[in-house]
């Protein structure tokens, strides 16, 4: 069977100069794996190409064994917060009820309320969104993501702005997805949280920099070329406090 994400000799940008090149990228069923990078470095950006939103300028990217946006059915993908709009008249049961959105069949009984609780949001089912903290509007995001039962699950950094507990848990979630042999792909500007929960890391700074086991988070030549000469904080100094 062919491979979620087969990308290979990839470029693309937004009209001018390309945010990415030579991309080579190979991601296998029930993998679980971490984007990381600086803002600007191609995350989202990749993400977009991979879910069909972006087309490349050159290259070929097979998803799911077909084209991205023939594959968008089975895909579920989770931009970044700040790029939703959330004054929207809605509840929480009516956002969750948009993951079946192009899917076939109707939505089984009881889907979003399991999907709720499968992320613990349940008792916010009738709330309007516009009233949901910032921890709870990504667990619903989440929810949506699981009603779909998707093949192929992207999410851009679901983590911003969440405590640590809401942080565990979602991560908890990610991994038993993965385990069911569905494919996870996570962008995070959180390396303490990449030690924590993933075992293999793709370093991005306007191509992949680095991919493999998350110890390349220890090599410093590694951090420098992905955060273009700076190198943050160690993540493997921090990353047992971070997630105590």
């Amino acid at each position: 069977m062919a491979p979620p994400i087969a990308i290979q000799d990839m470029a693309v940008g937004y009209g001018g100069p390309p945010v990415l090149t030579d991309v080579d990228l190979t991601v296998n069923e029930g993998e679980l794996v971490a984007l990381v990078g600086a803002n600007g470095a191609g995350k989202s950006t990749l993400l977009k190409v991979i879910v069909g939103l972006l087309s490349p300028s050159t290259g070929t990217v097979r998803v799911l064994g077909t084209e991205p946006h023939l594959a968008a059915p089975r895909i579920a993908y989770l931009p970044q917060a700040e790029e939703l709009r959330w004054d929207y008249p809605l509840r929480v049961d009516d956002i969750v009820a948009m993951g079946r959105i192009g899917r076939k069949g109707s939505l089984p009984a009881g889907a979003q309320r399991d999907a709720l609780a499968r992320v613990s949001a349940a008792d916010l089912a009738r709330r309007p969104i516009a009233a949901l903290s910032g921890g709870q509007r990504q667990r619903v995001l989440l929810a949506r993501a699981l009603v779909s039962q998707p093949e192929l699950l992207l999410l851009d950094e679901p983590a911003t702005g969440v405590d640590p507990a809401t942080e565990e848990q979602l991560m908890t979630v990610l991994r038993d997805i993965a385990s069911t042999g569905r494919t996870v792909l996570v962008s995070t500007h959180d390396l303490a949280g990449v030690v924590a929960h993933f075992r293999r890391v793709v370093c991005l700074n306007g191509r992949i920099v680095a991919d493999g086991d998350v110890s390349l988070l220890r090599d410093d030549r590694v951090l420098r070329e992905t955060y273009g000469g700076h190198r943050p904080a160690g993540p493997f100094d921090y990353a047992d406090e971070h997630h105590a």
